[in-house]
Order: C-alpha cells, then structure tokens, then sequence
C-alpha cells in the first residue's frame, strides 16, 4: 500500500529557514507536499482548499499574539502544530505547540519529530478510539483548565492529591492527549467548556 501523502505548511518569512526546512524534509521523505505561508494572517487566506496534516509555524511569529494563534487552533484543531523556534521564546509561547523543533536539531531528528507527529495523531485517532471521560474526570478538567494545581483540584473536590493526579492520568490516557493546549481544544470541541469561559 502506498504511503499516504502528508500535507505540510511551512508559516516562515525567512527565505534561508524555510529552504533550508523544505530541503530536509523532502530529502528524508517524499511523500510530503509542502506549501509555504508567509505570515499566519495569511494562513486561511493563501492556500484555503488544503487539508493540513502539519502546520510549522516560526515560534517568533505568535511571540505577543498568543490569542490570535489559540484562536488559528480552534479553527482547525485537526492539524498539528510543530514549533520552528530559532532564538529564545517563553515557554508559556512554546506550550502553545505539539512538537517543538530546534534549528540546530539534526535534520534525521527534524524529520522524526514531524513524521511520528502525525504518525501518533493517525494511530491515535483510528486504532484507538477516544473513550468518554468519567464525571470526576470532566471536573477534574475544568479545574484543569482554569489553571489549578493537583493540590488546588483535590482541595475543590475534597479527594487526595493522588487521585486528583491519577484523574490527570486518566484524562491523558482517554484523551490521547498530555498538553494543556491541546486539553484546552478537545473540551471546546466536546462541549465540556465554552470559548466564552477561557
């Protein structure tokens, strides 16, 4: 069976990173297609009728514009972001992204991080079904989300903070998912939280 082509977008004003980025990857694997992004303004606007698959997004470029690029992923919350981070950012802006890759990475880890990105997000969603979480477990994310620690969450719902961590562990596992960020979009998408309480 043929290898099913990935849809890449490379959001990277930078002639010699984004060469550089597209050179890597099609040398280590040619089922991929690329398009280039210059800005994220431009992303719903250039290239509309593309299923992404990734999205490479220069971390710089979402420095200071945190809400607009939140916003980008509720949009589209089947891609996957990687972090292109080439000068130090916070990582409060680093945990907006699924992956994060380094310019200085060797272009066989690039190219790992990418591919088994996806890999994981196809496994993740074909073979294993999400399972439905637990009434606690929906508490437990709430509190989650509105920023409070396993201490703060087993004060609120009168249990250990073992549990209240094992709560966590449950919803990683179910969920398929260990970022905040991406906790964040499946309870929106879920119905769990409103866009209005963030």
């Amino acid at each position: 069976m043929k290898p099913r082509i990935l849809n890449i977008g490379i959001i990277e004003p930078s002639d010699l990173l984004f060469e550089g980025l597209t050179n890597i990857l099609l040398k280590h694997n040619s089922n991929l297609r690329l398009y280039r992004i210059d800005e994220i303004e431009d992303f719903n606007r250039s290239i509309p009728n593309i299923s992404f698959d990734v999205i490479i997004l220069n971390t710089i470029l979402i420095q200071n514009r945190a809400k607009l690029f939140r916003n980008f992923k509720r949009e589209r919350i089947e891609i996957r972001w990687i972090g292109l981070m080439d000068s130090l950012v916070s990582t409060e802006t680093l945990n907006h992204f699924d992956e994060i890759v380094r310019i200085n990475e060797s272009s066989e880890d690039i190219c790992r991080k990418i591919i088994s990105l996806q890999s994981n997000k196809d496994r993740n969603e074909s073979t294993y079904p999400q399972k439905a979480l637990s009434e606690r477990e929906t508490e437990v994310l709430k509190l989650l989300l509105k920023g409070l620690s396993n201490k703060e969450i087993a004060d609120n719902l009168n249990i250990s903070i073992h549990t209240a961590i094992s709560h966590r562990k449950n919803l990683s596992q179910k969920t398929g998912i260990k970022s905040q960020s991406g906790l964040t979009i499946y309870a929106i998408s879920n119905n769990i939280i409103s866009l209005e309480s963030l």
